[in-house]
């Protein structure tokens, strides 16, 4: 089964979304765990372009009565839809947003079966992987990985279906058909990105419930930690870094086992990373403090 090669997810991950407030992408309101803004997924632009020439498609090629034509229309839809609603989900549940994504990836590979199977019915030719045709359509997405002046356009459904009109919009059924199967190609490679990310995020991070858990814990952690700003012992006053010897700054540690706890940092950070353990009123730091069964 020849396939077109991908476009490569961008330098921040693979097809991540900004998924920080309404499905713009905007910072509405700051949530524990950041959902929306699927429009700026590129996994789910190319899903919409694949729509939309399959809608083109099944109304000038395939008979509307026939069950095909139906079951095309809604296997496309499916693979944006899916996204934005996996996309949406984020906020309190990473597992229902894995499962739309892999249901976007499903309906997208059964709408592949159907784009093959015309054409090997009707006795079309499929493009291969180096055929020129195939280069022509894959230049397209290239260069929009490339010409980030040209990524908010694609955001517009019209701008992008304006990219791949020359195909999408031939005359030859046969033409359409192998630019939706490079197109369906390129959406899969990207899923496959987003679900491992996915993937990945969920054993580094946990779940919702785990992270809901570990926020309230950091907030006790910040409203029983003392207040230090007064103390005038020797404990409250700022030591010098140990790596470049400028002043030190009193820090809380926002995430891992130690969250809500509070630590000496280096005044120059990021330039210097020097951290020191701050000490407690009985004079350690603090660090067998879990061991030794206290809060």
């Amino acid at each position: 089964m020849p396939e077109c090669p991908h476009n490569q997810p961008s330098a921040d991950g693979p097809d991540r979304a900004d998924r920080s407030g309404g499905s713009d992408g905007s910072d509405r309101r700051r949530r524990l765990r950041p959902s929306g803004g699927y429009r700026k997924l590129r996994s789910y632009q190319v899903a919409t372009i694949i729509y939309d020439g399959t809608v083109s498609f099944c109304d000038r090629f395939v008979d509307k009565r026939s069950r095909t034509h139906d079951q095309m229309v809604q296997a496309a839809r499916s693979g944006g839809k899916n996204i934005a609603e996996g996309s949406r989900a984020a906020a309190t549940s990473s597992q229902t947003e894995l499962r739309l994504v892999n249901v976007a990836r499903a309906s997208l590979e059964e709408l592949l079966l159907d784009y093959e199977d015309y054409l090997r019915h009707r006795g079309h030719r499929q493009w291969d992987m180096n055929d020129a045709e195939a280069l022509e359509v894959r230049v397209v997405g290239k260069q929009h990985q490339t010409d980030p002046a040209d990524q908010a356009d694609w955001t517009d459904p019209v701008a992008h279906w304006k990219a791949y009109a020359r195909w999408l919009e031939h005359t030859d059924p046969a033409v359409v058909a192998n630019t939706l199967i490079c197109l369906i190609h390129q959406a899969d490679y990207l899923l496959d990105q987003q679900i491992s990310a996915l993937e990945r995020d969920f054993v580094q991070e946990g779940g919702y419930s785990e992270q809901l858990a570990a926020a309230r814990i950091a907030e006790r952690r910040k409203q029983d930690q003392p207040d230090l700003t007064d103390r005038t012992d020797k404990t409250a006053k700022a030591p010098n870094c140990p790596l470049c010897g400028k002043p030190m700054v009193l820090r809380t540690a926002r995430k891992g086992p130690r969250a809500g706890s509070q630590f000496w940092g280096c005044s120059g950070y990021p330039e210097c990373k020097g951290t020191r353990p701050l000490a407690t009123s009985d004079g350690s730091d603090g660090s067998d403090r879990s061991k030794r069964g206290k809060p």
